[in-house]
């Protein structure tokens, strides 16, 4: 069941009745500025093009403009298709006398297809969850403060898990080829970006005299087993090489 928006410049009147013999939850608003600015939380927006195209078309594009990260919909009768295009940037519209089946299939797929393009804008990797599309982070649910070159850091080992890279190389990839600052400020980044991961501060390798990679953590450790000599245990699990 999804919570959709309906932006509507007669909030009175019933754009899509289909909508009410589905368990969505639809709230309805008047689309002006202030209302926008107040709107709750949502999974879905769709746009009552139904009795003003250019407003409507002039509200799509104010929402896009202000970076929406839900599918966005419009209303529309059958005399209105004509002036839709590709301008309005939306991600799907419906005919104001759709049924209910077409209506509640539209509003499916468009969530799963947001869920896809969200997931793949993400990378996971050793209890990190780097968010490329909002620039954030978290390690374990835990947000991390990063700086903007903090993130690219992450991001650019994260993506690369296990490979090796120089400072030099590392200038380049992050800070940009037109970047005259000394390789210092590689250590200063990671040295930061350690502090802020916290207990995952390992992650962040360091290879002696080259430079900084990103581990992949274990994801299980191997059982320990009993020492024959001494009746001990010995956690055979590999060790990190001290930084």
């Amino acid at each position: 069941m999804a919570h959709i928006l309906m932006l509507s410049s007669a909030p009175d009147v019933e754009p899509l009745p289909a909508l009410e013999l589905l368990s969505h939850t639809v709230e309805v608003v008047v689309a002006a500025p202030a209302t926008l600015v107040a709107a709750p939380t949502t999974d879905l927006i769709m746009v009552d093009a139904t009795i003003n195209l250019a407003a409507a078309k002039g509200l799509c594009s104010v929402l896009n403009s202000s970076g929406i990260t839900v599918p966005l919909f419009v209303v529309v009768t059958d005399g209105g298709l004509a002036a839709v295009n590709h301008q309005w940037h939306i991600d799907d519209f419906l005919v104001s006398g759709a049924g209910p089946a077409e209506v509640d299939a539209r509003i499916r797929l468009a969530l799963a297809r947001r869920e896809s393009e969200s997931s793949a804008s993400k990378i996971r990797a050793s209890g990190i969850v780097i968010d490329e599309a909002s620039y954030s982070a978290k390690a374990r649910d835990r947000s991390l403060d990063l700086t903007f070159k903090e993130f690219e850091l992450l991001r650019f080992l994260a993506s690369h898990p296990s490979h090796v890279f120089t400072r030099e190389q590392l200038l380049s990839e992050v800070w940009g080829y037109d970047y005259f600052g000394g390789t210092r400020t590689v250590d200063v980044h990671v040295r930061r970006l350690r502090a802020k991961l916290g207990d995952l501060e390992s992650l962040i390798g360091t290879v002696r005299n080259v430079g900084y990679c990103f581990n992949i953590a274990e994801e299980t450790e191997k059982a320990p087993v009993a020492d024959s000599s001494t009746g001990s245990t010995a956690d055979l699990a590999p060790q990190s090489i001290a930084v």
